[in-house]
């Protein structure tokens, strides 16, 4: 199977946050028919990650990414130029690519690489929390993590907090709406209040913003609503906590808030010789502190994840098997092999 087909085929396997069981299965075994050794670490009920190994001992540099996708299920399809599909660029085809430069890396006869493929990325890190506690961490200096970055070695990525926020109200019927407290309002104020709030920028980082992802609330047209809730996505610059105290400024006591995850932006590691850039996205890394210094690169645009028509170019995904092995040749040069 080459670079492109295994792309093909891991896409053509449906992996939804909270359904990687199947592709984490089809990597187990196609890691092992390759003479990896593989553990699948359980990460909650059907869910586990895929860890592979070549030898007994713990690899001292990680190619790392993740199995599951955001919705819907696109299935693949490529011209001369792109492969298609959903997890395409958004982490397929990293996958692909990882496992094409451990194979490289073994042909020269390094086998200190390893392959750690996480589940729930796109929603809570779950996977990678797991993964951080693993025994193998300690001994790992090095870990390079894909995301569709254009193939350029990411400098520093935007910190993260996912939030909902919840208002309360009193049903009634909406013809009489002096009944009744509407929830509905209540949390459009509050939003409403966020979406004029003067967020942090920072020099190297860049501009903190807000996304309104989900709002949530009432029961039917005729009746005022008794809750309502939001769910939002911050790109942090600045502490968590300064984050917080903006939110919660804001909300003064309209609404209540919960916090589902939250980190600071991160600096990675760098390597000269290699395009760079900064990213505004959020990865797995502040998840995986564990397992050494921290590198971020992959195939693709980030303009293409998410969307209805994700794709990576043939081209970057042949040039990435190519970065990643240069990458571990500059971190572990070919004479300390």
């Amino acid at each position: 199977m080459n670079l492109f087909e295994l792309t093909r085929q891991l896409i053509d396997i449906p992996s939804i946050t909270g359904y990687e069981a199947p592709v984490g299965h089809f990597l187990t075994s196609f890691l092992k028919d390759l003479g990896f050794q593989v553990e699948q670490q359980p990460v909650d009920q059907d869910r586990f990650n895929v860890l592979g190994i070549l030898t007994n001992a713990p690899p001292t540099i990680v190619f790392s990414t993740h199995m599951d996708t955001v919705p819907p299920f696109i299935e693949s399809s490529e011209d001369d130029e792109n492969i298609y599909g959903r997890g395409s660029c958004d982490a397929k085809g990293i996958i692909a690519a990882q496992i094409f430069a451990a194979e490289q890396l073994r042909a020269q006869d390094f086998n200190e690489v390893g392959l750690l493929f996480t589940a729930d990325e796109e929603m809570a890190s779950a996977g990678a929390r797991m993964a951080n506690n693993h025994s193998a961490a300690k001994h790992c200096r090095f870990l390079i993590n894909g995301e569709p970055t254009d193939n350029k070695l990411a400098l520093g990525s935007k910190g993260s907090m996912r939030l909902k926020i919840t208002a309360m109200g009193r049903a009634a019927h909406s013809a009489y709406p002096e009944a009744g407290e509407s929830a509905i309002e209540k949390l459009l104020d509050v939003l409403n209040t966020l979406r004029g709030c003067d967020w942090p920028h920072d020099q190297f980082f860049g501009d903190t913003t807000c996304n309104i992802g989900v709002i949530k609330g009432g029961t039917r047209p005729n009746v005022i609503a008794a809750s309502a809730s939001a769910d939002l996505q911050i790109r942090i610059t600045e502490d968590v906590d300064r984050i917080k105290a903006i939110v919660e400024e804001a909300l003064d006591g309209r609404a209540s808030v919960e916090y589902s995850s939250a980190h600071n932006p991160v600096r990675f590691f760098s390597v000269p010789g290699f395009e760079d850039s900064i990213v505004r996205f959020t990865t797995d890394i502040p998840y995986l502190g564990n397992w050494g210094k921290p590198l971020l690169i992959g195939p693709g645009s980030i303009l293409h994840a998410h969307t209805d028509h994700e794709r990576v170019s043939k081209k970057e995904l042949r040039e990435a098997v190519d970065l990643y092995v240069a990458l571990v040749e500059r971190l572990v040069p070919p004479d300390n092999h």
